[in-house]
């Protein structure tokens, strides 16, 4: 009897923080560098994902937006402080979200919220070489890679997911991966994807 209860309560023992599981990724171009400031992200399947937003921020400081590559799930509320001692109008005429904060100092008293998923590109209306991404995913299990073009996952439920990846100058989107994650397990993915000329983020000289 003990044993059949013991059999009964392992996937619900799974499914607890302390059983969640860890997927490390790698994302590499054509040549086998890594690629920083790339965007992956895990999709449960079957069903939708639990939200649980974060607050964001893109900031500008130098002329310059920091970060360069933001990632959120969708309806999640992004402020854009300023911290120029001049004024800024941030704009984005991407689909997924179309908004502009008129010039302006200090921080902005009402967030914006990116309610839909996709690449949202921002500009500024004044300083036309500033550029930054904001992507938009919806699912909490997302990550952007470093330096080094690795970028962690954490606390995914045992389950089966769509892994995704997406980088601002990529030719083409990368396939999606099937993964299987068991409780407690850490795994290992990666991309090769192919890179297209960069934008330019600073100030021309």
């Amino acid at each position: 009897m003990k044993s059949a209860l013991l059999f009964l309560a392992l996937p619900c023992l799974a499914s607890l923080p302390g059983f969640s599981a860890t997927l490390e990724v790698t994302i590499k171009d054509a040549k086998g560098a890594a690629v920083e400031d790339a965007v992956v992200w895990a999709m449960p399947k079957p069903g939708p994902a639990p939200v649980r937003r974060q607050g964001a921020a893109v900031g500008q400081k130098d002329k310059t937006f920091i970060p360069f590559v933001t990632v959120v799930q969708t309806g999640t509320a992004v402020q854009f402080p300023n911290r120029d001692p001049i004024r800024h109008h941030v704009y984005s005429f991407s689909p997924p979200k179309v908004f502009e904060i008129k010039l302006y100092a200090g921080t902005p008293v009402a967030p914006i919220v990116f309610d839909k998923p996709g690449e949202v590109v921002l500009g500024c209306n004044i300083h036309d070489h500033m550029l930054a991404y904001i992507y938009v995913v919806d699912t909490p299990y997302f990550a952007k890679t470093g330096k080094e073009g690795g970028a962690r996952l954490e606390s995914l439920p045992a389950g089966d997911y769509e892994l995704l990846m997406w980088h601002f100058a990529q030719a083409a989107p990368a396939a999606s991966q099937a993964v299987r994650l068991r409780g407690e397990e850490s795994a290992s993915a990666g991309f090769a994807v192919t890179l297209g000329p960069f934008p330019l983020r600073t100030a021309p000289k």
